[in-house]
């Protein structure tokens, strides 16, 4: 649909209670009616073309308004301060459009406000006092993606019912004021893409709801509380800060984590044990630090090791022992150059041990008890200095240092199908098995093919019999011509 905002609609219906123009192609300023429509309740014109201010009498015309959005236009100027008239507001949308200047102070009349968005627009200044402090049924505040600045909460707030904070994308300094730990049922808060630079309050752990925490690229210092993190908390990211020291029990009891984003900080030391405890994690992201080892051991790890393992070039220990990993020792594993420390001890992994003989730095190295098979790696570099210990409990496993030679017959290396399939990919050995059963069966179905035509068709069979005994008479005349020859040359 196209032309200007119909008020003759809502001027000519007194009793029209919600009007629905969103996604349309509808522009030019938006016209409201003269007089008050005291049932009119919803109105939705987002996503359109309406381009202008926001009327000053919006509040006056529609004082019952419960739902506003006029997202998605190209609206400018202020928001008007009429809309502090509208007492039973409960959902208000001024996302994607080009709003400038302020937050009215008088949004803090709005005692029923349910939801703010004003995000993706051009608002500058501060969160007034007012918002925070009069809104006291706010669930919803969206103010991504401004100009916003200052502190992003007053020290006063009274927003027991937020459950959304979402300040993103904003010039917000300071630190995060203890005024949001009185906001106790909020589920989400995510302040990132800000100019925030203080040390990560200890309180946010007393949050009990919070589910999702957003603090990244901003200047958070200092180290990660211990037994940081409420309890139910599922995702987290705090990538491009000045975090540092060591993780220790920081996340130790959060068993909800789905994401842990700790990219792009000064992370040091080892990565803590207790990364195993997750069974929720899906992403977990440790790029872009000073951190030295990886011991995953004594966990109930399953499946195959990931050959994206040997894309961590400069990882120094490499623990996964005492796990019920299966599969074969990746190839990449030649990659960690850096490595000082690897085991893959106690473990279901077969097949044979790949060429790591390049590890020049490798101090410790056992792959025992697991069901590997093959000749162990040759006796040069660091790997002349490893002894028995390293590959025992490897039935199948033959050469040095061991005292089985790779040349007994008895030594049959097991392998799986599936492992099978894994080396044909890399180039590896060709499955004779296979081709013994492909060839004698080829070769069967050829004599039973040959014996059902002489059955069936009588020409065939008796060509087939005349060329036997030509061949048995030229043979015969071979051996007569030829064998008194032979023995006259002796």
């Amino acid at each position: 649909m196209k032309g200007e905002f119909p008020h003759w609609l809502i001027r000519n219906n007194t009793k029209l209670y919600a009007l629905y123009l969103h996604n349309s192609s509808l522009s030019g300023p938006l016209q409201l009616p003269i007089h008050s429509h005291v049932y009119f309740s919803d109105l939705d014109i987002s996503d359109n073309y309406f381009n202008g201010s926001i009327p000053t009498e919006i509040g006056v015309c529609f004082p019952s308004l419960n739902s506003l959005n006029l997202s998605g236009n190209g609206l400018t100027g202020g928001i008007p301060s009429s809309f502090g008239k509208m007492s039973q507001l409960t959902e208000l949308n001024l996302s994607r459009n080009g709003l400038t200047g302020g937050i009215p102070s008088s949004f803090g009349k709005m005692s029923q406000l349910i939801k703010l968005d004003l995000s993706n627009n051009h608002l500058s200044g501060i969160i007034p006092q007012e918002l925070i402090v009069g809104c006291s049924s706010l669930h919803e505040l969206i103010l991504s993606n401004n100009s916003l600045h200052g502190q992003i909460f007053p020290k006063q707030a009274n927003c027991k019912e937020l459950s959304r904070l979402l300040l993103d994308g904003n010039q917000f300094t300071g630190s995060i004021p203890y005024s949001i730990a009185n906001c106790t049922m909020l589920a989400m808060l995510d302040v990132s893409d800000n100019r925030l630079s203080s040390s990560i309050p200890g309180w946010i752990t007393n949050m009990t709801i919070l589910q999702i925490l957003d603090l990244s690229e901003n200047n958070f210092f200092g180290n990660i509380p211990s037994s940081f993190g409420p309890p139910f908390i599922s995702e987290v990211y705090l990538s491009k800060n000045r975090l540092q020291g060591p993780l220790m029990n920081a996340f130790y009891n959060c068993f909800e984590l789905t994401i842990l984003d700790l990219s792009h900080n000064s992370f040091t030391g080892r990565v803590p044990e207790w990364i195993g405890n997750f069974p929720k994690l899906n992403y977990l992201l440790f790029s872009h630090n000073n951190l030295e080892g990886l011991d995953l051991s004594c966990n109930n790890l399953t499946g195959k090791i990931p050959t994206e393992i040997g894309n961590l070039g400069k990882i120094q220990v490499l623990n996964l022992s005492h796990n019920s990993l299966t599969g074969l020792i990746p190839q990449s594993f030649s990659n960690l150059k850096q490595i000082e420390s690897l085991d893959l001890s106690y473990n279901n992994l077969n097949g044979s041990i790949p060429q790591l003989t390049q590890l020049n730095f490798l101090a410790v190295f056992s792959v025992a008890h697991n069901n590997l098979s093959g000749k162990t790696p040759e006796m040069v570099a660091q790997f002349a200095t490893f002894e028995n210990s390293s590959y025992e409990g490897n039935p199948f496993l033959c050469g040095p240092p061991l005292s089985k030679s790779c040349f007994s017959s008895t030594l049959m290396p097991r392998v799986s199908e599936e492992d099978k399939k894994d080396h044909k990919k890399d180039g590896g050995f060709m499955d004779m098995e296979a081709f013994y059963v492909s060839f004698l069966t080829s070769y069967a179905i050829v004599l039973l093919t040959i014996a059902a035509v002489l059955y069936v068709n009588p020409y065939w069979r008796r060509a087939w019999f005349y060329m036997i005994e030509l061949s048995l008479t030229n043979l015969d005349y071979f051996l007569v011509d030829n064998i008194p020859f032979l023995f006259r040359c002796y």
